[in-house]
């Protein structure tokens, strides 16, 4: 009888520490059964995929840290997979994580099958420091005079192209500005290697085929195997080939100091062939898609805004009379050109979001993160936020005017990001190249929107149109 007690006893024990041992498993593995943090935010809607299945439904990421942000604050927190994210929507907690340098690798991982795992997009710590400083020579005063050139020349062939058209034929422009932006990026930065357009065709059309497919893998991976998968591995191939091939011809046949472009930098340094091939398609993938919607949108909004349009008319003329032509050393002058180039980066939140991590334990807000958490930047949310910028989805230039602007936070304005050299490192080169081409353009033609249109965003890696954009064209 008292061997029966301690046996139940015994029992009873085990049973409780089983009970106990099973509740801090399933605390551990599973996310969503305690909140490891006190910023406030959401709790896993899957095991496995964490807060996935919200931005899915919320259509994008951006849409997702704006309804995320309108119920939690400033500060909040998500699962992506079973990794905690904090996200920052406002400048005062930006300046707390202003110089974080190093990006979380897992957040930008849906780019790695197309631009690889050597691409400095993943190069953190003191490689990333040490390759962002050799591609900002790319990008220096000296540089850019040669990049102005080819703007010129390429903004003169699209006035050419323009001038042939009627004034009642529908121009699709979001077409003409991605194959004009595709064509000027390789051309500046990849120089004599494509001089020939059936290069440059070819290329288009891989990267077409590649990017098409990152796209789709956000929402859905292919088969292994499957045709689709076989069409993208064959393409990327082909774009690696031929950047193997340009890096060789610029082995073989050096450029001068004064002909020097990005390819030759690179090939020039120590970097790996990989990394160089790597970083080929990188600056392709990120500038491209930036540039080419930049100006579409920037023609959208001066097609809507005839006063704004005359007035970027009237400037231009007045520089073209004075130094008869757009350079580095007078780009600047254009002063309300540059504004509607920073309204159209603020109204068409072109780049939603950036992210940053740090291996130490941080405070942000009164809340501590923990080492290697990503923390994002809702750069998008921010740009729309009317507390920061009155009637936010309005187009008003005049925000950026030297009166107006005084008072306004710069980190509020942020469209590439921030944190020192981690910015877009091609920012200078996509601003200067817009005003450039929006200025000819503006001069030579002006634009009228075809009538019936409802022209909606589609936030994804970069910000574009849902469907094409319809102008007419007459000329000045």
């Amino acid at each position: 009888m008292y061997s029966g007690h301690l046996n139940m006893l015994d029992f009873a024990i085990f049973a409780v520490t089983f009970a106990v041992v099973l509740i801090v498993a399933v605390v551990y593995l599973y996310p969503g059964s305690t909140r490891s943090t006190t910023i406030p935010g959401l709790t896993p809607a899957d095991a496995k995929e964490g807060n996935l299945p919200d931005i899915s439904a919320a259509g994008s990421f951006h849409q997702f840290l704006t309804t995320l942000h309108q119920e939690f604050g400033n500060i909040a927190s998500f699962y992506y997979g079973t990794q905690l994210c904090v996200s920052l929507a406002s400048p005062a907690l930006w300046k707390q994580h202003l110089k974080v340098f190093d990006k979380p690798p897992d957040l930008f991982l849906f780019y790695q099958p197309m631009v690889g795992e050597g691409s400095l997009l993943y190069a953190n710590k003191a490689d990333g420091r040490s390759r962002r400083n050799l591609h900002s020579k790319c990008f220096n005063d000296d540089t850019m005079k040669k990049y102005c050139q080819a703007f010129n020349t390429a903004s003169e062939e699209i006035k050419d192209k323009f001038s042939s058209m009627s004034k009642e034929e529908h121009i699709p422009i979001c077409q003409y500005m991605t194959a004009l932006a595709l064509k000027t990026i390789i051309k500046t930065l990849f120089g004599k290697y494509f001089e020939d357009d059936r290069k440059v065709l070819e290329l288009k059309k891989n990267f077409d085929i590649c990017w098409h497919e990152i796209e789709l893998r956000l929402n859905e991976e292919p088969t292994e195997g499957s045709a689709r998968q076989k069409r993208f591995e064959k393409a990327l191939e082909n774009i690696q080939t031929l950047f193997c091939d340009v890096r060789r011809q610029c082995i073989d046949k050096p450029s001068s100091e004064k002909d020097r472009l990005f390819i030759d930098t690179l090939v020039a340094s120590d970097c790996s062939e990989d990394e160089i091939v790597s970083d080929c398609i990188t600056y392709l993938v990120g500038g491209f898609h930036t540039t080419a919607y930049l100006l579409s949108w920037g023609l959208y909004f001066l097609a809507t805004d005839k006063d704004a349009q005359e007035k970027v008319s009237e400037e231009v003329d007045e520089l073209l009379q004075q130094d008869g032509k757009i350079d580095n050393g007078n780009v600047n002058k254009l002063i309300y050109l540059n504004q509607v180039v920073k309204e159209t980066l603020r109204c068409s939140i072109l780049s939603p979001w950036t992210a940053r991590y740090q291996d130490i334990d941080v405070e942000i807000g009164g809340h501590i993160i923990s080492k290697n958490t990503p923390v994002m930047h809702a750069l998008g949310v921010v740009l729309q936020d009317e507390a920061v910028w009155p009637e936010p989805k309005k187009f008003d230039p005049e925000r950026f005017s030297a009166d107006n602007s005084k008072d306004f936070d710069d980190v509020a304005f942020s469209p590439f990001g921030f944190a020192g050299r981690r910015t877009c490192p091609g920012s200078k080169y996509a601003t200067i190249e817009a005003v450039i081409f929006l200025a000819e353009l503006c001069h030579k033609f002006k634009w009228h929107m075809v009538e019936g249109q409802v022209v909606e965003s589609k936030y994804g890696l970069v910000t574009h149109p849902k469907e094409e954009i319809w102008v007419t064209i007459s000329k000045r």
